[in-house]
């Protein structure tokens, strides 16, 4: 029988849950709210679906190896717990423990934006190369790093938030209480932060507009900057180059062969893209930058479902599960 995995994204609203073969391909999945509850009753939802989703993907229990599972929060790899979760109210709870309980399947947890990375090195923009820096731009900046193929994590599983490098000393206040991170000011909430700024200092633009017929968003200055607007493309400009600066220190740390961008923000294509891989380049050590290559991500709202059932499929984080079948 061949081998499946079961990932599962837990976000703040609902978790995803896919069976993936052993080449990083989703062959099922579905979806159940979380609707900001305790472990408890998610948890029982979860296994429901972690069952169901696997009949109807067409394999037996006996196919699935173990179960990973990504988490939006702190966590304690080794012990398999979970410290405390941004978006839900569970704190110090041992899900590693828990869901082996309940599932009979060795289990292994990492951040969200970390099984995002492995999704996309392993079935997505990541694939064939070993060395990788996954960047989401969303309400605020994610990131995972892939070295010789695994995850890094660091001393404190801290590897990976770039989002919070400071490239404004005395900038805006972030909400992990440092001032002027990347976060502030390259993220969706931080582009909206700069072009209201803007509006606010009544300079001329048409997001003026936009506010008073509803909410602005990053999407709408990415808009604006294509049609010359140019207050919005200075926004985006200032975003762009403080992402490229970012990268480029992380290119003289790391020096991967790609980075791979992905969330709402990439979805802005070339109005992002082309000027991200320009400033890059002019900031980029350029023997470190040569060959270095700027994509977006492939996989979407299922790279946490994939990455999570890497962390089974491609061994990551052992210590997180004690569990022998």
């Amino acid at each position: 029988m061949e081998a499946r995995y079961i990932g599962i994204d837990l976000g703040g609203t609902s978790a995803k849950i896919g069976v993936v073969d052993g080449e990083g391909n989703l062959l099922n999945h579905t979806e159940v709210p979380t609707f900001g509850e305790g472990p408890e009753p998610v948890l029982q939802r979860v296994v429901e679906a972690v069952h169901e989703v696997t009949t109807q993907s067409g394999a037996s229990w006996d196919q699935i190896v173990g179960i990973g599972m990504g988490l939006p929060g702190f966590l304690d790899l080794e012990r398999g717990v979970i410290k405390r979760l941004t978006n839900l109210p569970w704190e110090n709870v041992p899900i590693v423990k828990r869901l082996e309980t309940l599932c009979r399947r060795p289990v292994r947890i990492d951040n969200d934006a970390n099984v995002a990375a492995l999704g996309e090195s392993w079935s997505g923009a990541g694939a064939g190369v070993d060395d990788m820096v996954a960047i989401t731009l969303g309400t605020g900046v994610g990131g995972g790093v892939i070295a010789g193929g695994r995850l890094i994590h660091g001393i404190s599983n801290a590897a990976g938030e770039i989002g919070h490098v400071c490239v404004e000393p005395g900038g805006a206040r972030c909400g992990c209480g440092q001032c002027g991170c990347l976060e502030t000011i390259s993220s969706a909430t931080g582009i909206v932060r700069l072009a209201r700024e803007a509006l606010e200092k009544g300079e001329s633009t048409v997001l003026a507009e936009t506010v008073q017929t509803g909410e602005l968003t990053a999407r709408d200055v990415f808009q604006a900057a294509e049609r010359g607007d140019a207050v919005a493309s200075r926004v985006v400009q200032t975003a762009v180059d403080a992402l490229a600066r970012v990268m480029a220190m992380i290119t003289v740390v790391l020096n991967p062969a790609r980075f791979v961008i992905g969330g709402g923000v990439a979805q802005a294509g070339d109005t992002l893209f082309q000027p991200l891989k320009d400033a890059y380049r002019a900031h980029a050590l350029p023997s470190a930058a040569e060959g270095v290559e700027i994509v977006p991500a492939k996989l979407g709202n299922n790279a946490g479902i994939i990455g999570a059932a890497g962390l089974i499929a491609r061994r990551e984080n052992p210590a997180s599960s004690s569990y022998t079948r």
